[in-house]
């Protein structure tokens, strides 16, 4: 239970990081964070070390009694967003294209996309954010080596380096536990909605 995920939010109620129960317990004893409960009320460790463990709830086991394991926790004293650099890795890729064919346009699972060269790297291209786009296995069989242009096929959107990443892949569909869905329903409207800086 200790190796489990515990959701941690920043003063404004943002997610900004998944860490395990452990580190949370530890956070909550030392006063970094406040557990919160299902109706957004906040709690020291004292405090929520006394709730009541009902049936519904996580527990651990500590020398005479049980204690509700937190699943959102808020930092006493973080109101801003974390800087993190953005990864060039195939999920943020993914990401960044929403699980679309930016040939077709198909939203499809991971298993059925794959990436592409825009420009082949036959031809000179490079694997960099603005090179490379998501797509679909027959989409990218009729590309193959040659240029969108070449192939009689179109980007949907043009390929870019991303200015932030999500803080969660909602794409996929990981809400673990019942007591996220609130904060990340928050996450998915601020990502979309956001002014982007140029």
């Amino acid at each position: 239970m200790l190796h489990t995920d515990c959701l941690v939010l920043n003063r404004s109620y943002f997610p900004i990081h998944v860490t395990t129960v452990r580190r949370a317990f530890c956070m909550l004893y030392q006063g970094i964070v406040k557990a919160v409960n299902e109706e957004y009320e906040t709690y020291t460790f004292d405090d929520w070390a006394e709730l009541a463990a009902e049936a519904h709830h996580d527990t651990v086991g500590v020398v005479g009694r049980v204690i509700r394991v937190p699943r959102v926790v808020l930092l006493v004293a973080f109101d801003r967003l974390p800087k993190r650099g953005i990864r060039f890795s195939r999920i943020n890729i993914l990401l960044r294209d929403r699980h679309r064919c930016q040939y077709c346009g198909r939203q499809l699972p991971r298993i059925d996309l794959n990436l592409d060269h825009v420009t082949p790297r036959s031809l000179g291209g490079l694997t960099t954010w603005e090179n490379v786009v998501t797509s679909c296995h027959t989409c990218n069989l009729r590309k193959g080596g040659r240029s969108p242009e070449a192939a009689g096929m179109q980007l949907i959107r043009k390929p870019f380096r991303p200015s932030s990443v999500p803080f969660v892949d909602l794409s996929l569909k990981r809400l673990r536990y019942a007591e996220w869905k609130p904060y990340l329903n928050v996450v998915d409207f601020s990502y979309w909605n956001v002014e982007l800086l140029p």
